[in-house]
């Protein structure tokens, strides 16, 4: 079997390895903080009063960070930066899971390449806090620095791809797209282009056994999904239906 036959199957059961684990991974920690019963009201105050309020609270934290603004300024700086350019470069790499590509995908081509040069620039400044701030590093594990290192390993070779090291994009677009299709073609034979695949892979395996589930996990909290009436109504546990009668 020639080296790039052999190459481009690996690299294929590989990214439809990770996305099945990431998939079925993401789905079964849903799942789990669905049925996981709370027994307790214990909304984070101040709260919402009625449930209209919690969606809107859910809101709050979810576009704006509420939350983390009102808890340290200079964190909500770095953490909003970072989201938000990780948004737009994921955006912004639609464009290879499209043919022909939409027209609101191309227009945020520009902002994308904007958002990566920011976003491995906010990494290092979460880094930072992590390593200077005496109560951010007293809670930070391995897994915390493990995690922002192996997104700015993937943005820093998405730079260099973009200005240094260009792979022919007919054959990047062509994998990628084949991958969608369920119709693989060759992997482009760029150590750069593999390296970045490979952490790429990396973070989808590792995302539904990390915190970053968190950004599914938000929905489920009992800290943000609840309202504040403990005395206009009565909780009770899930697992105890006849206490109410």
């Amino acid at each position: 079997m020639e080296p790039s036959v052999l190459l481009t199957l690996v690299f294929t059961a590989m990214a439809y390895g990770a996305i099945a684990v990431f998939v079925a991974g993401v789905a079964a920690k849903l799942y789990r903080y669905k049925t996981t019963p709370s027994p307790l009201r214990i909304p984070t105050t101040p709260a919402p009063i009625s449930p209209i309020g919690v969606p809107f609270r859910i809101f709050g934290d979810v576009v704006f960070f509420n939350s983390l603004f009102k808890g340290n300024k200079w964190t909500w700086i770095g953490g909003i930066v970072f989201h938000y350019a990780f948004l737009m470069v994921v955006l912004r790499h639609l464009r290879y899971f499209f043919y022909p590509e939409p027209g609101w995908v191309m227009s945020l081509q520009a902002a994308g390449i904007y958002a990566g040069i920011l976003l491995p620039l906010a990494v290092l400044y979460l880094l930072m806090r992590r390593t200077s701030v005496d109560r951010t590093m007293f809670v930070s594990s391995l897994a915390d620095y493990f995690v922002l290192a192996l997104i700015f390993c993937i943005a820093v070779t998405g730079l260099l791809m973009k200005y240094y090291v260009r792979p022919f994009m007919v054959d990047v677009k062509g994998f990628v797209y084949g991958l969608v299709t369920l119709n693989p073609s060759a992997v482009p034979f760029e150590p750069v282009f593999l390296l970045h695949l490979l952490l790429v892979f990396t973070l989808l395996v590792y995302f539904p056994f990390s915190k970053l589930m968190h950004s599914g996990g938000i929905f489920f909290s009992p800290t943000r999904n609840q309202c504040d009436n403990p005395r206009e109504k009565r909780h009770i546990n899930p697992w105890s239906p006849n206490l109410g009668a």
